[in-house]
């Protein structure tokens, strides 16, 4: 498992890019469905440690921050990479109690749009669906690491109080999306 950190593609202020992609529940989803005060968009694999490892705080957000907050997770990983794809995102929504829309970028074109390229690689929107911050769901640098500072929730109530975030992008750290090669 190589560790990839998040690059800047986005620039704080850009807005959301839209998309339409297919959630586990069988529904298209694009932005206009999400009509939080707030927007949290992850990319997330199936398979990854780090993705794994953090679903407890990711789940965390959700409960303490919805309808305030609206997340979404997004899966960009080729599928046909072990442990990916569509049915087996159902089954990591499954065991993980996932309550928030999970995607299927299955051409991987939203994530490129966004820069993704770790999984997880969080994304925060304010309620014009403008970036405010792009980086780490906690100060956890490995999968077994355990968190002390939990900063995307800090940075969600600093966003759902109109206040500006201090450090607007801080690298999260994860797995490689996996691209296709064909």
């Amino acid at each position: 498992m190589a560790r990839t950190y998040s690059i800047q593609k986005m620039n704080i202020g850009d807005r959301a890019i839209d998309f339409n992609l297919l959630g586990i529940d069988g529904k298209y989803y694009s932005l206009k469905d999400f009509k939080a005060d707030a927007l949290l968009i992850i990319f997330m694999a199936n398979h990854c440690p780090y993705v794994r490892a953090r679903m407890d705080d990711i789940n965390m957000l959700y409960s303490k921050f919805h309808p305030r907050l609206d997340i979404v997770g997004i899966n960009s990983n080729d599928p046909d990479y072990e442990g990916e794809g569509y049915e087996n995102m159902k089954r990591f929504a499954k065991e993980f109690n996932v309550k928030f829309p999970y995607l299927f970028d299955e051409t991987q074109e939203v994530a490129r749009a966004y820069g993704a390229v770790c999984t997880p690689d969080p994304f925060l929107f304010d309620r014009e669906r403008r970036l405010v911050y792009h980086g780490r769901i906690n100060d956890a640098m490995n999968p077994d690491a355990k968190p002390t500072v939990q900063i995307m929730a800090e940075n969600v109530e600093r966003v759902l109080r109109g206040e500006r975030i201090e450090k607007p992008f801080d690298p999260s750290v994860g797995c490689s999306i996996k691209w296709r090669t064909h």
